[in-house]
């Protein structure tokens, strides 16, 4: 189930970099919130799993959670022109403020992409003392974003 799901995500992390180069691919807004909304809904999945590792409720297994941390890192690249598109505030769970506060928006962006590339390089060195405070900073790096921008 897990290399299916693995398989899955990394077709969609392979067709995202294509389509998702420029939002301006984006034929309607409608086409952006679905993106981006795809791509946030893996990558959800696959930290979660890596969530359940660090709670103890999945063994830990370095090529497992590394496998999921580059995927992660790699997915968290892809959504955020998506999320600038005008309108795309229109229908998501996404406030008006995203964009009308772009820079600010932007920067929660890139401090969340650092974060989850610096758990990728825990995942990658192995060692779980050094992953689970990483999990937690790159955690608190999406929760940042979602609690200023993200209806509940």
């Amino acid at each position: 189930m897990r290399k299916r799901a693995f398989a899955v995500g990394l077709c969609l992390v392979m067709v995202g970099l294509v389509a998702g180069v420029v939002y301006a691919q984006f034929a309607k807004t409608e086409d952006a919130i679905k993106y981006r909304q795809s791509v946030m809904s893996v990558t959800g999945t696959h930290f979660s799993w890596m969530g359940a590792v660090v709670r103890g409720e999945q063994a830990f297994t370095q090529e497992a959670f590394l496998k999921n941390a580059d995927l992660v890192n790699a997915l968290i690249k892809l959504p955020w022109e998506a999320f600038l598109m005008p309108g795309s505030d229109k229908g998501s769970k996404m406030k008006p403020e995203a964009l009308a506060q772009r820079d600010k928006f932007m920067e929660l962006a890139k401090a969340n992409q650092a974060e989850v590339a610096k758990l990728a390089a825990a995942a990658k060195a192995g060692d779980f003392n050094a992953i689970r405070p990483q999990f937690g900073t790159a955690g608190a790096s999406c929760k940042a974003c979602h609690d200023l921008y993200r209806i509940k």
